[in-house]
């Protein structure tokens, strides 16, 4: 997750909507009374085998029936493709579906050039899991589908854990607990009894979230639109001071490098980390990484500030939003198309291939019925975390134009916090910079 020119891109899409508006949505009428199928286009972030799942998912929409044809493209990162989605748009060839992350979505919606899902005929949610959809629902209406979604959980080297007197099914609750484990591992000669991450603000976010912190005024930009950053106030400086414990403990484990996710995991898989925090989606990939290198995994609930109540976490990962401009035909075949790759076998199969959640509560009943949480998958922790998730607007998340410039704040916070700056100040500026930055953005929408 890179910086984004938050002037240039809300500049771009409001002079979008207006030099598009209508021209798409005629020449897209055409299409109504013709025999040829009607084109929709999709727009993705995914390469690889999940990027390969999405192609033989329309295929089988597309030989089901012949009215839509539709085709898909992996355009980069989040960023990249809400950039070229909006482009697209000035240009009046945008594509039907876009693939959005879940802090771009005050983004997606200032744009103007997205409809919200529920105008759009009938759209039943009552199949979705209730945390997932509540990041998507914003002012009262689910403006876009959900399709992969993650949340952060602790990965834990068992074997380290076992030579430090520990039985192996036990799990650090606390960020107490996460540091004593440590430090008496290192007293029992374990080597390399770290913690890791890859040094992003979205654990930070995660960890605010379930003391019930925001990270907006105005119920975290629920409510209203956020006009004050507060980054987790008191909350925030908890999470924040874990950091600290750990580094003046020489406990944190890095590359250097923030965001770096392949960096963090190699730490963990390479054995130089006891524990790991990072994605419910990376839950494959960490445990190929540990069988390949012979050590034991277990999966924990994300740790939580001393003295705390777990309220639960945010929902990561994207969601499917709906272009404007085009025909009704179109807008329902594109819903009709995501509904089906997000429908309930299929959300089997993504979770599965990916290591997202699947976002219904049918396609966990029935990853149930198969004993997949029986056989003893990594995945029950992360299920349960989610499933016992308070809805409330700490863990609906922030809603807010500046979401990644805060994610960048924080982290150029933490590491000056990790290399020894006072918690406070650090956490001083990255609030001030994020007022100045939220403050120029809304600017773009009065």
């Amino acid at each position: 997750m890179k910086k984004l020119c938050i002037v240039f891109l809300a500049t771009l899409v409001i002079s979008g909507a207006l030099f598009a508006q209508g021209t798409r949505e005629n020449s897209a009428s055409s299409h109504e009374d013709s025999t040829t199928p009607v084109e929709i286009s999709f727009w993705h972030i995914f390469g690889d085998a999940r990027g390969q799942w999405i192609q033989d998912r329309v295929d089988e929409f597309n030989a089901s029936q012949s009215t839509y044809h539709v085709s898909q493209e992996n355009k980069g990162s989040y960023r990249d493709t809400l950039q070229a989605a909006t482009l697209a748009y000035r240009q009046g060839s945008a594509p039907t579906l876009v693939h959005i992350a879940e802090a771009g979505s005050q983004q997606a919606y200032d744009s103007n050039i997205f409809m919200p899902v529920s105008d759009i005929g009938n759209f039943d949610t009552s199949d979705y899991i209730k945390p997932v959809l509540n990041y998507y629902t914003i002012h009262d209406k689910v403006n876009s589908i959900p399709f992969n979604s993650s949340s952060p959980v602790l990965y834990i080297n068992t074997d380290m854990l076992v030579q430090a007197g520990y039985a192996r099914d036990w799990t650090p609750k606390t960020f107490s607990d996460v540091i004593t484990s440590l430090e008496k591992a290192r007293a029992a000669g374990v080597e390399n009894a770290k913690y890791t991450d890859c040094m992003h603000a979205w654990f930070f976010e995660e960890m605010t979230a379930e003391q019930g912190g925001l990270m907006y005024n105005h119920d975290n930009g629920r409510s209203s639109r956020a006009t004050e950053a507060t980054l987790g106030g008191a909350e925030g400086i908890k999470v924040a001071q874990f950091y600290k414990d750990l580094a003046d403990n020489n406990l944190y484990a890095w590359t250097g490098k923030t965001e770096d996710w392949s960096g963090s995991d190699n730490i963990f898989t390479n054995q130089k980390a006891m524990y790991h925090i990072t994605s419910t989606a990376d839950i494959n990939v960490i445990k190929d990484g540990a069988e390949q290198a012979g050590f034991h995994l277990n999966v924990g609930l994300l740790p939580i500030a001393d003295g705390t109540t777990r309220n639960g976490t945010v929902i990561g990962g994207g969601s499917i939003w709906l272009t404007k401009g085009h025909s009704q035909k179109e807008m329902e075949g594109a819903r009709d198309f995501i509904l089906y790759m997000t429908n309930t076998e299929n959300m089997v199969s993504w979770h599965k291939l990916s290591g997202y959640y699947p976002v219904r509560e049918s396609s966990v009943a029935l990853l149930d019925k198969e004993g997949w949480f029986s056989s003893g998958s990594l995945q029950t922790v992360a299920f349960q975390q989610l499933l016992d998730t308070i809805p409330n607007t700490a863990t609906a998340g922030a809603l807010g134009g500046t979401v990644y410039d805060n994610r960048t704040y924080i982290e150029q916070a933490l590491v000056k916090i990790i290399g020894g700056t006072d918690v406070h100040t650090a956490m001083d500026e990255a609030i001030a910079l994020s007022n100045a930055k939220l403050k120029e953005y809304n600017a773009n929408f009065k």
